[in-house]
């Protein structure tokens, strides 16, 4: 989903930091928009994120959102509809949708996750913590809270945590979901400010920023029209890697497309490659 980050939560904002030993309290909103203007931000941007519905010769795939053709007229706004909070735009829509990835979190499938291959620790911290710094519409989380982590997601864009919000709350009700979405917290706010004050020292961070699509095809040009409005590059790639390591993870997992620069020209100690994405991980050791 993705990438650039903005302010902070306005109980956060009154200092500069916060303790360690004070909890910050996750996101949730009671109340859900709609037709809500949007400002153009941004949403991570991954193969799985969307599934797309379409009157033409768009072919549906899984992922977990809801990406469908509407009219083409209307601007960016949140509609409850009865299938959940969705997103309307350009002629295009989209929603959170965890149970469209439950294949995915197969015991034989789950365990071939690039993702959950990278997160692998020995002797974790107590409670096994993990912290997604780029949520976005929260799939990568999702899988990592399959895997039995913890995760503390942080989201800036207020509609992205909404969508997100909403998704969760429908996967709640879902008996074979409700334990994996009550391992999955939602903070809204700047990760650069958030990561160095967690109340905990987190075992993984994983950072997703932003990155240009890869592929050409219909399909992806449809998801584009869409993504394109709300999301942007990462422009503080150095702050938002340096907020990482302030945060003292044992490692930090760093997704970037297979044939990407590293994120703010950090080599990292070693990668777990896949076809089309790659994850870079930093340890402990080289986080100076």
């Amino acid at each position: 989903m993705t990438g650039n980050l903005c302010e902070m939560p306005d109980d956060l904002k009154e200092t500069e930091h916060v303790p360690r030993d004070e909890m910050i309290e996750p996101f949730i909103s009671d109340t859900m928009p709609v037709k809500m203007p949007v400002d153009s931000r941004q949403v991570k941007n991954t193969e799985d994120s969307l599934s797309v519905e379409s009157t033409g010769d768009i072919r549906s795939v899984e992922g977990t959102g809801n990406l469908r053709s509407v009219e083409e007229s209307e601007e960016p706004h949140l509609v409850m509809e009865p299938e959940g909070l969705t997103l309307v735009s350009g002629g295009l829509s989209i929603r959170g949708d965890f149970t469209r990835m439950q294949k995915r979190i197969r015991p034989d499938s789950l365990s071939r996750e690039l993702l959950v291959r990278a997160a692998r620790i020995k002797d974790p911290e107590a409670g096994k913590n993990a912290v997604d710094a780029t949520a976005g519409l929260g799939e990568d989380s999702f899988l990592l809270a399959a895997a039995g982590w913890n995760v503390w997601m942080c989201e800036f864009d207020s509609v992205i945590a909404e969508l997100l919000n909403d998704a969760m709350k429908r996967a709640a009700e879902v008996p074979a979901l409700a334990e994996i979405i009550a391992r999955m917290k939602l903070l809204k706010g700047d990760s650069r400010e958030l990561l160095p004050n967690l109340p905990f020292r987190p075992d993984i961070i994983l950072l997703d920023p932003m990155f240009p699509e890869r592929q050409k095809s219909s399909l992806v040009k449809k998801k584009a029209q869409l993504l394109q409005k709300l999301e942007k590059p990462c422009t503080d790639e150095t702050g938002l890697l340096s907020a990482a390591m302030k945060a003292s993870p044992r490692r930090i997992i760093i997704k970037r497309p297979i044939k990407g620069p590293y994120l703010a020209g950090v080599k990292p100690d070693y990668l777990i490659s896949g076809k089309t994405v790659r994850y870079d991980c930093i340890t402990t050791l080289n986080m100076k």
